[in-house]
């Protein structure tokens, strides 16, 4: 369902700030892969992410989603095989929107504009059950402006909307990271929920060990712009914190660094 090869991706070239962000990086996802992403500050992660969703070009290399290459794609027309949820809770809903505006946006993306108006009955009550799924009462709130919400319920919001057209791929950036930890388990809860019901493709990048362990079904670790481990099946089931460190030990030759990787 993706597949990159080859990624190289550089900053600021010939300046004193020159990074080397990406550095010939492979990835390959089967369909229905729900892969979680770990790594220090300058790993690579989001880069990698911005690099799939088209938010800027690649100096190097190919992406391929679903077999299509779409490494000169804008990020806009990209869009139509992805679904995003961003580490700010603020992106990815219109505030001053309602609640069922915004999820009608969202099952109109991709469509022809017509001069049609409103949301029909069965599209209401469809979101109502959509939204009784995540057990936060929004399905009471429908005509309450996005705005109010909390950040939890804006993140599930989120999620629903990203979800809705069920894209070729789900890219999920750190997007429990703002939240506080009940919250995040939650939103976590429902993020695992809704890709195994859509059996979604999914690449999630998280800052907490231990969410990356229980999450998935394949985990990687990044470092300087590459991939140095690769854990699924039956060896992820019996991961622990401990012995992920380990493996980046002996794959890195040093200790892991991030603090917030390791409180969280």
């Amino acid at each position: 369902m993706l597949e990159l090869k080859n990624i190289h991706k550089t900053f600021n070239v010939g300046t004193i700030n020159e990074k080397h962000a990406l550095k010939g990086l492979n990835l390959v996802l089967e369909e229905g892969d729900f892969v979680t992403v770990i790594g220090g500050n300058g790993a690579g992660k989001s880069t990698m992410l911005n690099a799939i969703a088209g938010v800027w070009p690649v100096d190097e290399g190919a992406i391929l989603i679903d077999g299509q290459d779409v490494t000169k794609l804008s990020e806009h027309k990209r869009a139509a095989f992805l679904g995003r949820v961003f580490q700010d809770p603020m992106n990815g809903t219109a505030a001053t929107m309602n609640i069922e505006e915004n999820l009608a946006l969202a099952n109109r993306r991709g469509n022809k504009r017509t001069l049609r108006a409103g949301i029909k009955a069965s599209e209401r009550d469809g979101y109502r059950e959509m939204l009784a799924t995540l057990g936060l009462g929004l399905e009471e709130r429908m005509t309450s402006k996005v705005g109010l919400l909390s950040g939890g319920q804006r993140q599930a919001l989120t999620l629903l909307m990203a979800t809705l057209k069920k894209p070729k791929l789900l890219l999920l950036d750190e997007h429990t990271a703002a939240l506080d930890p009940k919250t995040a388990a939650k939103v976590l809860e429902t993020t695992e929920q809704i890709v195994q019901k859509h059996h979604l493709t999914t690449l999630m990048i998280t800052h907490n060990m231990k969410d990356a362990i229980a999450h998935g079904n394949r985990l990687i670790m990044m470092m300087d712009g590459n991939i140095i481990l690769d854990i699924k099946g039956e060896e992820k089931k019996k991961l622990t914190v401990e012995d992920l460190l380990h493996k980046f030990e002996e794959a890195s030759g040093e200790a892991f660094a991030s603090d917030k990787a390791l409180l969280g």
